[in-house]
């Protein structure tokens, strides 16, 4: 049987709809595994200083938005790897365990718009850092309060005038 060359054509991009279908599948089945824990653990790292520039410059609606993203880093973490082969306890038991009652206090001081409390919650976010470090045989990476240079001198931290 011979087709116009019209109808094979149309044929062939009928086909062409189920294995890009497939091929995108597949992507995102394979993407399913994850990002690497050192890549979330730096963007961890990089949220936590941005926060805490935010906080010093009491942007909260900044602070609010870095801590959620942050938050979201360790739900990855949690999501991705709820085991570690140096762990002996499993992340995903380790981690909330640790950090959901220093992000909740943190959550707080920022809701509230108070800057001391903001202190000293990221002074327990950070300590909580160091300690879930410290339980997962990761204890060389110390976490610390960001230096007064920032990192991030291309982005102004203070609140938008309104």
């Amino acid at each position: 049987m011979n087709l116009p060359s019209r109808a094979l054509g149309h044929m062939r991009n009928l086909l062409t709809v189920p294995v890009v279908a497939m091929t995108l599948s597949v992507s995102a089945c394979a993407r399913e595994t994850g990002p690497e824990l050192g890549e979330i653990m730096t963007l961890t790292q990089m949220r936590h200083a941005k926060l805490w520039y935010a906080g010093r410059a009491q942007n909260w609606a900044l602070a609010d938005y870095e801590l959620d993203e942050l938050e979201e880093g360790l739900d990855d973490v949690v999501r991705f790897h709820p085991t570690h082969k140096d762990a002996p306890l499993p992340l995903s038991q380790l981690v909330p365990k640790i950090m959901n009652q220093p992000v909740d206090e943190l959550r707080r001081a920022i809701k509230a718009g108070d800057g001391k409390a903001f202190e000293v919650a990221l002074a327990g976010l950070t300590k909580a850092c160091n300690s879930c470090h410290q339980a997962s045989h990761f204890g060389f990476n110390v976490v610390r309060q960001p230096e007064e240079s920032s990192w991030f001198s291309n982005q102004d931290f203070a609140p938008p005038h309104q």
